[in-house]
């Protein structure tokens, strides 16, 4: 039997059919077009999944389940979305929605726990028994895995640490707080950083590598802007570096875990990004003379391991 994940994320809806031994055999994805009712959104994860089986040559017949990574928090026993902020869900029941479009067990986790999940069995934490992993996308996701299992609290809201503070009265969050580590962390902080620089020096070489057109921008367009030698770029790049090292920081010693990994498609800046944090961290961390110590790293399954993980929540 084959089973279905599906990572429900602020810009993409993307589903994957997973074999016996956790590899994604057929894919399929729409734009998520966040802020749109529940029902519409759950209308176009059921036509993901179908994209997904067609890709696959599967039929719905041979799956044993569906499993969804999702932002936010949820409850599991009822298969409900409590609340995802970046898709303006409040108690929504995701599991009677979508068995309106395929009668067979659907199970629900936050996507940042999925992930950490697929990275668990088939990634950065293969055997390891403790380990956060982070996603550096609309938001910041983390899952934390403490012997080797996810940590999910007294109600299923553990682990959101891009809700953690790292500025006092900052940055507003779309959680409600303020200065949150998602406000500042994220790929969308990242851009809105990125655009406020270029507003500031007309001059950047950041402007003539979006066009002159500033909603070109993206999570990529200071990283360019730095290579190209701009110093407005690389002020962009060396302070955003430095707010995703301090909530790391917090995290290694808060958990102490074997393994912190990074994903999301930041990550694609691979040592450009992480060696910088390593270097923070060795300097910040409350641990620095132990002799062992968190390795940081880049997650192997990119953006697969929120499907693989959601697939084997049924286990």
């Amino acid at each position: 039997m084959y089973r279905i994940g599906v990572d429900l994320g602020g810009t993409n809806i993307t589903a994957g059919i997973i074999d016996s031994e956790n590899k994604i055999i057929g894919r399929g994805s729409v734009k998520t077009h966040a802020g749109r009712v529940a029902e519409e959104i759950f209308a176009d994860i059921a036509k993901t999944i179908g994209l997904a089986l067609d890709d696959a040559k599967v039929d719905i017949s041979e799956c044993k389940s569906i499993g969804i990574g999702t932002p936010g928090s949820v409850n599991k026993e009822i298969g409900e979305i409590v609340y995802a902020n970046n898709l303006g869900f409040h108690h929504v029941m995701g599991r009677a929605l979508l068995n309106q479009y395929y009668d067979i067990p659907v199970y629900f986790d936050n996507d940042a726990n999925c992930a950490a999940l697929g990275e668990a069995v088939a990634g950065a934490g293969c055997g390891k028994k403790s380990f956060v992993a982070v996603t550096l996308g609309t938001g910041v996701g983390s899952g934390v895995i403490i012997d080797g299992k996810i940590v999910t609290g007294c109600n299923d809201a553990a682990g959101e640490c891009g809700h953690m503070v790292i500025v006092v009265d900052g940055e507003d969050c779309t959680c409600g707080r303020k200065g949150c580590w998602e406000a500042y962390a994220s790929a969308t902080a990242l851009i809105r950083q990125t655009k406020a620089a270029m507003l500031e020096d007309k001059d950047s070489a950041m402007w003539e590598l979006v066009g002159g057109d500033i909603n070109l921008v993206s999570g990529r367009t200071s990283f360019d802007g730095m290579r190209a030698n701009d110093p407005t770029a690389k002020k962009v790049v060396d302070q955003y570096i430095k707010y995703v090292s301090v909530g790391t920081v917090n995290l290694i010693n808060a958990l102490q875990p074997e393994v912190v990994c990074f994903g999301g498609g930041i990550c694609n800046e691979r040592d450009t990004l992480l060696n910088p944090i390593r270097e923070y961290v060795a300097r910040e961390r409350y641990s620095r003379y132990a002799d062992v110590q968190t390795e940081i790293c880049r997650a192997v399954l990119g953006n697969d391991a929120g499907i693989i993980g959601a697939a084997l929540l049924d286990e």
